[in-house]
C-alpha cells in the first residue's frame, strides 16, 4: 500500500511504552461540580516524540467506570439545564407546531405503481405504501416503521428495495445507530415475511432482472463496506456466493444498477479513486467486467444509454469533463468528450433519460441544471427565481419520460417538489410543504456575501434574517460551517430555524474551503496539507461579520457537526475570543489520536482526506490544527458538545475526551456541557420527535445563554 521506505517509516512511527495516573481538575459553577476524569493515561513515542493521551481510558465502553463517567456528565448536563425545562417544552412545542404531523410524501410511478410515504400525528416514523394503477386507488401499507421500531429506543431504515416485478420487497434495519443492519424480505402479494435473512449487511442492495436474484454489501472489521455478495430468494444466506472482496483499506463498495435496467453496477470508491465494474442485469450469474481500471488520483461514475456510457471523470479535468463510450469496448482509449472541461463550472453529476441528458453543475457557489436534447443537441439551462437557493433532483425512476423532478428550497422558501417539462420548459409545482404557526416568507431576507481571506481568497457566506434587522453589531448570529470531503453546504430552508429568527437571530452559512461550494479546486484547497484554510477561512467570516456590524464577538455562536465539528474545534482553539458560544455536535476532534490508530474503524480511508500522521510531515501538519491536542490554558467561550454511544464513524470517546481535557485546562467560568445519546448513532436520535427535543434542547441552551428565556 506504501512505498516500502515510507512503510518501514510508518511502523517505526509509533512504540507504546508506559502508562501513568492523571486527573483532570474540577471547575465549580453555581455550586454544581462536573464528573473529574481519573484515570490511566497512555504514553506513546510518535516519530520520536512523547505523547501522553490522558484520557485513552474512555475508549473503552465495555469498562462500566467509562459508562458512569458519561453518565455523569450527562446528569451534570441535566443539572446545569434543569432551570430551563419549561422553556425547552416551549421551544419543542413550538417546533412541532410548524410541520404538517400528519402528511404525504409526493408519490413517484414506476412501472404500474405510485409509491409514497407518509407520517401521522403523534408517531415517530414514517409509514411507506403504494397504490396500483393510480391514486385512487386502494392503499396498500409495504412497511410501517413504527411498528418496527415498537419497544426499541433506535430504529434506522437502511436498504428500501422493491423487486422489478414489484412482488417483493427488501429491507434492513439497525436497532443500534452503528450502522449494521440486518436485512429480511417480504412478499408483497402475501404480506409475509420469506425466511431469507442476513446479518451485517451495508446500505445498498439491487435486483437483478430475475426477480430471485439480487446484490447486497456487508461490513468488514473495519466498519468498511468492502464485499459484494449474490444471494437466490430460497436458499441459505451461507451459500451466498462472493462477488467482490475490496481489500484495499481505502475502498467502500456499493452495489447499483442503471437507470435504464440493463446493467448492474459495482463501484468501489475511496476519497480521490473510482472503479466501476458492469454486469448485464439479465444475466446475473455472468461475470462483472471492469470499465477502467483505478487509477490513483481519478474519479469516474458512469450511466447507461442506448449503446453507450456516459461517464463523468476528472481525468486530466478537476471540475469534471462527460464523456461517452460505446459499450461494447469502453476501453479508456475510446472514450470522447461530451461536455468538456471548464475552469469556472463543476460538472456535479448527470440524471439520463431516452431522449434527454440533465446535467447539475455548479458555478459561482450556485447549482445549475442544464438540459440537452439528445435529438435535437439543442441545450438551455433552467431559470431560477431566487438569488440564494439549493435544488436536488427527486425520483426520476422513469426512463421515458419528458419531466425531470426537482426539490427546490432556499434559505426563505420552504422545501417544493416541481415537475419540470424539458420540452416545454414548464414547470409544474406538485408539493410545497407546508409550514404552520403563520410562517410569511415576505418578511425574512436572505442575501449571499464574502469575506476575504488572509490569503485574498473571497469566501461566500449565506445569510438569513427578518427583514428590519439592523446593522448596529447588536444581532446574536449563528455561524454554521462544515468544510471538508468536498460536501457542498447549500442554503436550505428549516423550520426549526424560525425559532431563532424571530427571536432575532441571523443565521449563517460559511462556505469555507474543504467543501466543494466553488469547484473541486475549493475542496482540495482545504485537506491535507492544506486543511488549515478551513479554519482560518472561517475565522475571516467571522472577523467580516462582526466588521460588516451584523453582529460582535459577544453575540456570536458558531457550530459544526462531525467534520465539521473538527472546524470549529480547531477556530476555538486559535481564535477563543472571538465567539461567545461554540455548540459542536459528535465532533471529529480527536484527529491525530485517531488517524494514528488503525484499529479504529475507518481510520485507513481517511487517510486521503487528512493525510497519515504515520509520516511525519503529515503528522506535524496535522499536530498544528488537532483540536484535542491543541487545548491549553486559555479562556475559552461557553460551549455544548455532543456525542453518541454508537456512533461508528466518530467515536463517542473523541468528544468525551475533547470535554475532559478542557474541563482541565480552560481557565474560565464559562459553561461547558457534555450530553451523550446513550442509544443512537452518528445522526442521533431516530425518532422524528426525539430529534425535535435534541434541537429544542440545544436552541434553549443557546438562548438561555442570551438571556432569553421566553
Amino acid at each position: 500500500m506504501y512505498p516500502t521506505n515510507i512503510f518501514r517509516q510508518a511502523l517505526a512511527g509509533v512504540l507504546l511504552l508506559t502508562v501513568v495516573i492523571v486527573s483532570g481538575c474540577v471547575r465549580h459553577k453555581e455550586g454544581v461540580n462536573p464528573p473529574v476524569a481519573e484515570k490511566i493515561a497512555r504514553v506513546d513515542t510518535v516519530h520520536g516524540q512523547e505523547r501522553i493521551d490522558n484520557y485513552f481510558w474512555l475508549r473503552d465502553k465495555s469498562d462500566s467506570g467509562v459508562i458512569a463517567y458519561l453518565e455523569a456528565e450527562n446528569a451534570y448536563t441535566e443539572t446545569m439545564m434543569k432551570h430551563t425545562e419549561e422553556f425547552q417544552e416551549q421551544i419543542y412545542r413550538e417546533l412541532i407546531g410548524r410541520i404538517k404531523e400528519t402528511d404525504l410524501s409526493v408519490p413517484y410511478k414506476v412501472d404500474g405503481y405510485f409509491y409514497y410515504s407518509r407520517t401521522e400525528e403523534g408517531k415517530d416514523y414514517r409509514i411507506y405504501c403504494r397504490k396500483q394503477g393510480s391514486l385512487e386507488a386502494v392503499e396498500e401499507i409495504l412497511l410501517d416503521m413504527n411498528q418496527l421500531a415498537a419497544g426499541k429506543g433506535y430504529c434506522g431504515l437502511g436498504i428500501y428495495e422493491v423487486s422489478p416485478d414489484h412482488n417483493l420487497l427488501a429491507y434492513a434495519i439497525d436497532t443500534t445507530g452503528g450502522e449494521r443492519f440486518i436485512l429480511y424480505l417480504k412478499d408483497l402479494r402475501s404480506g409475509e415475511a420469506l425466511p431469507d435473512q442476513i446479518t451485517n449487511v451495508a446500505w445498498s442492495l439491487e435486483w437483478a432482472n430475475d426477480n430471485k436474484t439480487f446484490f447486497y454489501t456487508t461490513r468488514g472489521e473495519a466498519n468498511r463496506p468492502d464485499c459484494v455478495w449474490r444471494h437466490i430468494l430460497g436458499t441459505d444466506p451461507e451459500d451466498d456466493k462472493l462477488i467482490f472482496l475490496e481489500e484495499d483499506d481505502r475502498f467502500f463498495v456499493g452495489i447499483t444498477k442503471t437507470k435504464d435496467k440493463t446493467y448492474l453496477l459495482v463501484e468501489m470508491g475511496s476519497n480521490t479513486t473510482t472503479e466501476v465494474h458492469y454486469l448485464d442485469a439479465n444475466n446475473p450469474a455472468g461475470k462483472f467486467k471492469v470499465v477502467a481500471p483505478r487509477v490513483q488520483e481519478v474519479e469516474y461514475s458512469i450511466s447507461h444509454h442506448s449503446d453507450k456510457f456516459y461517464i463523468v471523470t476528472n481525468e486530466n479535468a478537476i471540475n469534471f469533463k462527460l464523456m461517452a463510450v460505446v459499450e461494447s469496448d469502453p476501453d479508456k482509449e475510446n472514450w470522447r468528450d461530451v461536455i468538456s472541461h471548464r475552469e469556472n463550472v463543476k460538472l456535479d453529476n448527470i440524471e439520463v433519460f431516452r431522449d434527454f441528458l440533465a446535467v447539475i453543475e455548479r458555478e459561482e457557489g450556485l447549482r445549475q441544471l442544464q438540459i440537452r436534447n439528445l435529438k435535437t443537441g439543442e441545450n438551455h439551462y433552467v431559470e431560477w427565481r431566487e438569488p440564494v437557493y439549493s435544488f436536488w433532483l427527486g425520483s426520476n425512476y422513469d426512463f421515458d419520460l419528458n419531466k425531470i423532478r426537482f426539490r427546490y428550497t432556499s434559505l426563505t422558501s420552504p422545501r417544493a417538489v416541481y415537475d419540470y417539462d424539458m420540452n416545454t420548459k414548464e414547470r409544474e409545482l406538485l408539493k410545497e410543504y407546508e409550514v404552520l404557526g403563520g410562517y410569511d416568507r415576505t418578511q425574512y431576507q436572505s442575501q449571499r456575501i464574502f469575506a476575504t481571506a488572509g490569503d485574498g481568497t473571497k469566501v461566500p457566506i449565506s445569510l438569513v434574517y427578518r427583514k428590519g434587522m439592523r446593522q448596529d453589531n447588536g444581532n446574536p448570529l449563528y455561524l454554521y460551517a462544515y468544510g471538508a470531503y468536498g460536501a457542498s453546504m447549500d442554503p436550505y430552508f428549516s423550520s426549526n430555524r424560525v425559532s431563532l429568527l424571530d427571536r432575532g437571530f441571523i443565521f449563517a452559512l460559511a462556505h469555507v474551503r474543504g467543501g466543494g461550494e466553488m469547484g473541486r479546486p475549493w475542496y482540495d484547497n482545504g485537506k491535507m496539507r492544506n486543511k488549515m484554510n478551513t479554519f482560518t477561512d472561517l475565522i475571516a467570516c467571522a472577523e467580516h461579520l462582526i466588521n460588516v456590524a451584523y453582529t460582535s464577538s459577544d453575540q456570536l455562536i458558531v457550530s459544526g457537526a462531525s467534520a465539521g465539528g473538527l472546524t470549529v474545534g480547531a477556530v476555538a482553539n486559535m481564535r477563543p475570543d472571538l465567539f461567545r458560544l461554540v455548540v459542536a455536535d459528535v465532533p471529529f476532534v480527536d484527529v491525530v489520536n485517531t488517524m494514528l490508530d488503525e484499529t479504529i474503524p475507518l481510520t485507513v480511508v481517511e487517510y486521503e482526506e487528512w493525510g497519515n500522521p504515520h509520516i511525519r510531515e503529515y503528522y506535524d501538519y496535522m499536530m498544528r490544527y488537532s483540536p484535542y491536542d491543541n487545548v491549553a490554558a486559555r479562556a475559552y467561550p461557553t460551549m455544548l458538545i455532543t456525542a453518541s454511544l454508537n456512533d461508528p464513524r466518530v467515536g463517542y470517546w473523541e468528544p468525551a475526551k475533547w470535554c475532559a481535557r478542557l474541563r482541565a485546562y480552560k481557565t474560565d467560568n464559562n459553561t461547558l456541557l457534555l450530553k451523550t445519546n446513550m442509544g443512537a448513532g452518528h445522526i442521533g436520535a431516530s425518532g422524528r420527535y426525539e430529534r425535535y427535543r435534541e434541537v429544542a434542547f440545544e436552541y434553549t441552551f443557546i438562548l438561555d445563554q442570551f438571556g432569553i428565556s421566553e
